[in-house]
């Protein structure tokens, strides 16, 4: 079963249950995914999925930040119930140290000596850890390591 094939009986069970924060997510990503299909001109398969379903939790952690500003809170809760629902289909995220040896081993193969070699850095960890860890906070954690060294 494709992870759309999933997507489709998942929210088929959630209308059944009358789950209207799982319906009015995975409609949404089923949105998104019509939308990526007809920009690329062609079916997306699982990682294409994925990186809608990325994209699509990117959108609800910063509407999430932005509506704690704004204290709204009612719309927060409604973007928390989304995102939990988002966050099923996504690989397992990594853990802070999971990602600080990941960093440790890149920091290693390139040879980086401080904040300046950042680049080389993140452009050889970013595709180890997309879709399994939150780029702002890979980001954090590599200017941390490197300012140390």
């Amino acid at each position: 079963m494709s992870l759309q094939e999933r997507i489709r009986a998942d929210l088929y069970q959630a209308q059944k249950q009358g789950d209207k924060a799982r319906v009015s997510a995975l409609r949404l990503i089923i949105s998104g995914i019509q939308y990526a299909e007809i920009a690329k001109g062609a079916a997306l398969d699982d990682a294409g999925v994925i990186a809608v379903f990325n994209k699509e939790v990117k959108q609800r952690r910063e509407s999430i930040e932005e509506f704690t500003k704004g204290n709204r809170s009612d719309l927060v809760e409604k973007e928390k119930a989304e995102l939990a629902v988002l966050l099923e289909y996504l690989p397992k995220q990594m853990g802070r140290q999971d990602i600080v040896d990941l960093i440790h081993m890149v920091i290693g193969e390139v040879g980086a000596k401080g904040p300046s070699d950042k680049g080389k850095v993140m452009s050889k960890l970013m595709p180890q850890v997309k879709g399994k860890a939150d780029g702002r906070e890979v980001g954090s954690i590599v200017d941390e390591l490197l300012s140390a060294l």
